[in-house]
Parts: structure tokens; sequence; C-alpha cells
């Protein structure tokens, strides 16, 4: 008997969705920081054993849009409602169930089996955790409560291990040597993007995006050329920096990053350009991947 099924995580921005997606794969393969809006995309993360395939799926955090490109990455977090066979509602110890609450709402009509994930547990004591487990008791019934720490693997293994039990009997869904759903391309702007997210303030992470213009890979070395998109012109100096020192410290980080993702030596070249107003440009954001229909 071989069993597979589609594994969606859902939740707010910041509650550990994509470190509890790495910790479950068993890879980095979404990218993880302290701001929110970190990922954009919905990204496929494949598990595979001889009688077994999980695909994971990694949402945007749910955010009320305020522009396209948020809207496209709500649209990402409503479609994994309803093409799940085990939906995992990410939450933690700091978040509000308040926030959002229209699509905690939409959760509880999902029809595929529903875990409650509670991450952080690390972070408060027993009694505190207690109450959280008795709130979302009352606020969806119908879920079952694993509480969890996604960065030091509490009940990573465990949540598994039941998730794998909940697969409906399937063969396959891809191949079983495949780790994801995204060409190479898509981590190295994904890889760089994070760079830009740990090293800049304020709006300048959240108006860029990357474009890979060239991937070649040799035998001993792949050679990349990366576009870095901003809205403005102030915002393409802040970005190059003083001298192009701020652009060449996003190339080192990301280059070691790479280096280590694809275990081969990277040549990477970066330019900044100006797209004004990509993020509520559709044609742009359909250039860049996203959906709008």
């Amino acid at each position: 008997m071989h069993k597979s099924g589609f594994v969606n995580i859902v939740g707010n921005p910041n509650v550990g969705k994509s470190t509890l997606m790495n910790a479950l794969v068993g890879e980095r393969i979404s990218i993880i920081t302290s701001k929110a809006q970190t990922t954009r995309h919905r990204i496929l993360g494949i598990v595979n054993g001889d009688d077994f395939q999980i695909v994971y799926s990694d949402t945007p955090g749910v955010l009320k849009p305020n522009y396209r490109l948020q809207e496209s990455m709500r649209k990402f977090s409503n479609s994994a409602l309803i093409d799940a066979d085990v939906l995992l509602y990410v939450t933690d110890v700091y978040d509000s169930s308040e926030k959002n609450a229209d699509f905690v709402e939409k959760v509880t009509e999902t029809p595929a089996h529903l875990l409650l994930i509670i991450n952080k547990i690390d972070l408060i004591d027993q009694t505190k955790l207690e109450s959280l487990v008795e709130k979302w008791k009352q606020l969806l019934p119908k879920a079952e409560i694993i509480p969890v720490s996604a960065t030091e693997r509490f009940n990573v293994a465990m949540l598994f291990d039941r998730i794998k039990n909940l697969l409906p009997e399937s063969p396959p869904f891809f191949e079983k040597d495949q780790l994801t759903d995204k060409p190479a391309r898509f981590f190295v702007n994904e890889i760089i993007r994070e760079k830009i997210l740990m090293n800049y303030d304020k709006e300048i992470p959240y108006a860029v995006e990357v474009v890979v213009e060239q991937f070649k890979e040799e035998d001993k070395i792949i050679r990349i050329n990366a576009v870095i998109n901003v809205e403005r012109e102030s915002q393409k100096g802040i970005v190059i920096g003083h001298g192009g020192k701020s652009l060449k410290k996003v190339g080192m980080e990301a280059r070691k990053d790479l280096e280590a993702f694809f275990e081969k030596k990277i040549f990477l070249e970066l330019f900044v350009k100006v797209e004004k107003d990509w993020r509520n440009k559709d044609m742009k954001l359909r250039g860049f991947g996203y959906t709008l229909d």
C-alpha cells in the first residue's frame, strides 16, 4: 500500500510556518527571516519514503492586502484551504486569534484533516500552554492540537508521523527523487531576497523583487546574473550603498549560501534596476510569477 497527499501550511505572518516546513522536509526549502511577508509564493517541499510521499506546501502569511502583490499572496493562502488532504494551521504563543479572524473562519470549513500547530512552545510555561490549547479548542473544535517548537525540533518527529498516518492511499504525485516543484532559478531569487530582507530596513525589502537573467551551469561552477528590481530611484541608491558597499555585502552573503545550496562554486553578478510601482502592475507581477486571476 502506498500513501500520498498534500499537506498545506497556513497561518499569520511570523508564526514559524517556513521554519516548520523546513524541519518537516529536512531541507532548507523556504527562506526564513524575522520580517513579515518573507514568503511570497506557495512553495512545495516533497518528502519520499518507500511507501509514502508527502507534498508539503508553504504559503505566505495571511494578511489584508494593501496592493496587488499582497492580493496574489492572499490568493496562495486561500487556495491552500481547498486542495489539502491535511491542513496545518500554524499559530504561536504570541499570535492573536482575532488577527485575520475571517481566515480562521474559512479554516473551520476545510474538508481536510485539520491539525492546529502551536509553535514556539519553548518560550512559555506549561500553564500558559494549557490555556492556549483551551482557547484554540473553542475556536477550532474539529482540530487536533499539537504543540511544537520548530526551531528546537520538539514534537516535529511526532507531527511528521501523525501526518503520515493521515495520508490517503494514492500513488505518488511527483517523481520519487524530486524535492520541490520549483526550478533552480527560483531558489537563487529567494536566497538573494533573503539577504536583502536581512540587510535593509523599512520599505526596501518589500519593494524588491529579484529576477535571474542568466543561470549557466558548467562542470565546476555556476555563473549567475541576477537583477534586483526596486520601485524608486532613491531605493536603488540605498540598495547599492556608498561605493557599492551594500550590494557587495548582499552578493557575498548570497554567494556563500548558494554554494552551500548547490554544492558548487558560484560566480554571482548583481545589478539593480528601477521598475516603477511594480507591486501594483499586473503585467509586471505576472512576469515575476505571481497569480492574479
